[in-house]
């Protein structure tokens, strides 16, 4: 049936079987008795027939919709059964966190997508358990994680040590300041990451520590919504210094301010990956893009 849809189409698509017939490299009669095969088969007529020219019938019309998604999605699995033919990656799921989604994850998709544009990236978000859990389990290929892990049958690769930058308004009265300190942060008006998040259970050890009380002014999870209300609401937040790309300072009118204290939060974001050898190509491919991106900045 679906060769005749897409015999079907053609006769459609050149509005006349003589046409048609050239194009297929079929008799006229051959390619008559297969329209009108294809009509006995679903019970409806497909064309009205003026003399020599055929019109469409309201169900002809729908039928020629479907052959054209027919033919699309053949169309896309013939690419994909292709790609993997020769070898390249297909789908790959990919889990981290929110906050890693928001700080690692865009340079490297934008590379891997580069290297490989026909792969697809399916990703999972969840808590740093919670991903090394899929990724065990095999619902998550890969994973990427703001801590180091030692996980029966994972390997956990180190990618980068972050730490949190003090971040405000280029127009606020700390962004000219020479030197800070955790005594600056006291009473501060401040943009913070919501109760029970990795983020804020750190700030909150840190302030408690440091013996400082800041002044909350908003609590909440996203960096991007953190980043543009600095500027509104004249406060400052701690940041990754991952996410504090220049063009996302500069393009904001924020300044990434360095305190010594602010060393003390500093963790390993790694990749983790079953090691019992069962990654798929496009998992491998993406380990490897993933390793180029990040272990040769330490070569």
């Amino acid at each position: 049936m679906y060769d005749d849809l897409d015999i079907f189409a053609a006769v459609v698509e050149h509005s006349s079987l003589n046409r048609a017939s050239r194009q297929l490299n079929l008799s006229q009669p051959a390619l008559s008795r297969k329209i009108s095969k294809l009509e006995e088969r679903l019970g409806v007529a497909l064309f009205t027939r003026h003399g020599k020219r055929l019109e469409l019938t309201e169900v002809g019309r729908l039928t020629y919709t479907y052959a054209l998604e027919q033919r699309q999605q053949r169309s896309r699995f013939l690419e994909a059964l292709s790609k993997f033919k020769e070898g390249e990656p297909l789908l790959v799921t990919l889990g981290a966190s929110l906050t890693t989604l928001q700080t690692t994850l865009p340079p490297l998709v934008n590379a891997y997508m580069e290297k490989f544009p026909a792969a697809e990236l399916k990703l999972i978000t969840g808590k740093t358990h919670e991903i090394v859990s899929s990724v065990s389990e095999g619902k998550s290929d890969v994973g990427i994680i703001a801590s180091m892990v030692q996980e029966p049958g994972l390997r956990c690769i180190p990618l980068f040590e972050d730490q949190l930058r003090l971040v405000v308004s280029g127009q606020h009265p700390l962004a000219l300041s020479a030197k800070l300190t955790m005594d600056d942060l006291s009473r501060l008006p401040m943009l913070l990451f919501s109760k029970g998040t990795w983020y804020r259970r750190l700030t909150d050890d840190l302030f408690q520590r440091s013996g400082i009380e800041p002044d909350v002014r908003l609590e909440i999870d996203s960096f991007e919504a953190i980043v543009r209300l600095l500027p509104t609401i004249k406060a400052a937040a701690l940041l990754p210094k991952s996410y504090l790309r220049p063009e996302l300072l500069n393009g904001g009118g924020l300044v990434s301010l360095y305190i010594k204290e602010l060393e003390q939060t500093q963790r390993t974001t790694c990749l983790i990956y079953r090691d019992d050898g069962a990654l798929s190509t496009a998992a491998r491919s993406l380990v490897q893009v993933t390793e180029e991106i990040y272990l040769s900045r330490h070569e």
